[in-house]
């Protein structure tokens, strides 16, 4: 049976629909918004794995057909996820994972899947609600629905789902997930706002979204399945008694050791030592001996800073770590930063390049060309650990694109520095927040490279620790609050206002005062490691590096276009060959030269303006004879441009023969006497001092 349920959504019909596609999934549905439409499925195993961590994994995918177009590429055909679908993976995975039923142990897929894009109603947000209905629906244990909402603000108003139109417009894009009641995900960027707007968006999200959420409930009453039993995993008698009686009072000292490296070894080497005195009694029960250790050193950490204010490195909640900041410390790259921040360390890098360096985007949405990028590398060695290095994994994906936007809102536009930027984060060590950590030492690096950036940028990430009646509020979360905690929460943003923003929980959902206090003390840390930073280094480099490029860019006439390239290329190759710089020419006319060498650059210019230059009437030239004729001589005055000598302005006296004075490859002082549509005449006669 076909169910289908429909609202309307920034003046755009939304509707969900059950029982007509892919129906031996668990759960599924087509969602459409205006006329973009998504597949959502979700699908469980039959049977519980015994993994240790909850086996959810989320899919979204967009396909050429949806915008009309073929994939490029010798395949033709999708491959790999870019890293847009993968950042939406993401997106939608952080909406749902906190509402699973806790001990669920089957595995989950869920795949969204974009069937069409209509390029003004983005699909990413819908996909989130997409994959709730979906799990809604099925028999999956799971506590939704939640709903996606896109905010923006135009014309200081907030708008829900704006259009892609609408968004180049907004100075917010606030993406979030969200319950009946609660905040879940938050993923944005914005153009320096407040603290008190930043609010007012999450609440004009919050209530936009339930009309969606409505719409889910609804389709759920006529077409959900009961949601299935399923047992929790057994314990063993008398272990976990056993296993508090043993530990807790030996975790609660190691807990009291600030330094992590010694704290880790000691609750190592403990667990061990008690693995093997109970393995007699208690035989092949290492994994559930582990798992109760683990809640031990959780709830003697949360009681600790709920009850005592009492963190694991001995701060107190509102306080940062030490902060230190080191500035050009690679001599041969165009800017560097050091940026410590207690155990966690980002080598911030820039790289000044050219328009040949751009990196080429092909989406739904269309073609385009970044001039600036942010990368994130998270080696093993930063934590201490041995693994293979492959290729670059989804963490690494999402935490280089939040600091890439970031930074996004100051760096400077193309016609004020006419660059490809490229920013590398190396993360050297890590206990807590790189992601933020790359976005202080990309904002100190690129001020090292002398990018005209606006100002500096810094960022934090705050913590929660809640019982569900009394919370407490983290600045500055070690890896260890992060993994025992309810909350992380990261905040950027320059002086003047938030630059961009990521939230994820581990509850059933935040409340707007939990907010509220988050972003303040956010606001707080941000102001106090920009003193740091600014201390450093407080605005850009007045010259960039001696080992970046050089960039001249001026504007030729359209028209001229063709003879700077010349036939196949061949004139533009002769000016980067014999000046050593790199030549680009847009559709627009614009020229733009780089080169490390400024010298090479000032060839390269002089020969483009010589192409280009139009002769002036009334100017000597010393021109070259190209072609004879009966009637006169070509001479060529500037490169590419012939005027007429004709037979009677060769001299003074009258000649029968053009040949009796000049020949091909003959050089010969003219002057420009006339020009008339693109034809120009010369005379030689007039120079010869008998007839002026």
């Amino acid at each position: 049976m076909m169910v289908v349920k429909e609202t309307t959504l920034n003046n755009t019909a939304f509707n969900i629909e059950t029982g007509r596609v892919a129906r031996q999934a668990n759960g599924s549905v087509l969602v459409t918004y205006g006329e973009t439409v998504l597949l959502a499925t979700a699908v469980a195993s039959e049977e519980a794995t015994d993994r240790d961590f909850f086996p959810l994994s989320v899919e979204y995918r967009e396909k050429g057909y949806a915008a009309g177009k073929i994939p490029g590429g010798y395949i033709k055909r999708e491959g790999r996820p870019s890293e847009k679908e993968i950042l939406s993976s993401r997106l939608i995975d952080r909406g749902l994972r906190p509402l699973f039923a806790d001990g669920f142990r089957n595995e989950i897929q869920i795949i969204v899947t974009v069937l069409s894009a209509d390029k003004e109603n983005f699909p990413d947000v819908v996909g989130i609600t997409a994959a709730s209905a979906a799990l809604s629906l099925s028999d999956i244990p799971w506590m939704g629905p939640i709903a996606g909402i896109r905010v923006g603000r135009v014309d200081d108003e907030f708008v829900a789902n704006p259009s892609a139109s609408q968004l180049e417009e907004s100075d917010i894009d606030l993406i979030m997930a969200v319950s009946e009641d609660s905040i879940l995900m938050v993923e944005g960027e914005s153009d320096e706002i407040s603290e008190e707007d930043m609010l007012a968006a999450l609440e004009f999200g919050q209530k936009s979204a339930q009309a969606l959420i409505e719409l889910q409930k609804q389709l759920v009453s006529e077409a959900g399945k009961a949601k299935v039993e399923f047992a929790l995993p057994g314990k063993t008698d008398g272990l976990e008694d056993r296993v508090k009686e043993e530990a807790t009072s030996a975790l609660e000292e190691f807990l009291k050791i600030t330094e992590k490296a010694d704290r880790r070894s000691k609750i190592k080497a403990f667990s061990t030592d008690l693995k093997e005195k109970l393995a007699e009694e208690f035989p092949e029960c290492e994994k559930e001996i582990a798992s109760v250790l683990h809640d031990i050193e959780k709830d003697i950490t949360r009681s600790a800073i709920l009850n005592e204010s009492r963190r694991l490195d001995g701060r107190g909640p509102d306080d940062i770590r030490d902060i230190s900041c080191e500035v050009g410390m690679l001599p041969r790259t165009h800017g560097s930063c050091l940026f410590t921040r207690g155990q966690t360390q980002s080598l911030g890098v820039v790289t000044l390049g050219t328009k040949v360096d751009e990196q080429r985007m092909d989406e739904l949405d269309g073609e385009y060309f970044k001039t600036y990028m942010l990368h994130y590398n998270f080696p093993p060695f930063s934590v201490g650990e041995v693994r293979p290095i492959r290729g670059v994994g989804r963490r690494e994906i999402g935490h280089g694109d939040l600091a890439e936007r970031a930074l996004k809102p100051v760096i400077p536009r193309e016609d004020v520095f006419p660059y490809t930027i490229r920013i590398v984060s190396e993360i050297l060590e890590s206990n807590g927040s790189s992601s933020m950590a790359s976005v202080c030492s990309g904002s100190l690096a690129l001020m090292d490279a002398g990018v005209p950036v606006k100002e500096a940028v810094a960022g934090i990430a705050m913590g929660l620790i809640t019982d569900g009646s009394n919370f407490k509020v983290l600045t500055d979360i070690l890896g260890d609050e992060d993994h025992l905690g309810d909350m992380d929460f990261k905040v950027a943003g320059t002086a003047s206002g938030i630059t961009a923003f990521q939230m994820d929980i581990k509850v059933k959902g935040i409340s707007t005062e939990v907010m509220e206090e988050a972003l303040q003390k956010a606001q707080n840390a941000r102001l106090r490691i920009l003193e740091v930073m600014n201390a450093t280094l407080n605005s850009p480099r007045e010259d960039l590096s001696e080992h970046a490029p050089r960039i001249i860019s001026f504007k030729i006439n359209p028209e001229n276009i063709g003879t700077v390239i010349g036939p196949g290329g061949k004139v533009i190759r002769d000016i980067v060959e014999k000046s050593g710089a790199t030549v680009d020419i847009s559709d627009d006319g614009t020229v733009k030269i780089a080169a490390v060498d400024p010298r090479a650059s000032q060839i390269a210019r002089t020969m483009i303006d010589n192409l280009v230059a139009e002769p002036e009437v009334g100017a000597i030239y010393k021109g070259k004879v190209t072609k004879i004729a009966t009637f006169g001589a070509f001479v060529e005055i500037m490169p590419g441009k012939e005027g007429l000598l004709h037979i009677s302005e060769i001299d003074t006296q009258r000649i029968n023969r053009v040949e009796d004075v000049l020949n091909v490859g003959d050089e010969v002082e003219v002057k420009l006497l006339r020009a008339e549509k693109g034809k120009w005449s010369l005379s030689r006669k007039v120079l010869l001092g008998n007839d002026e």
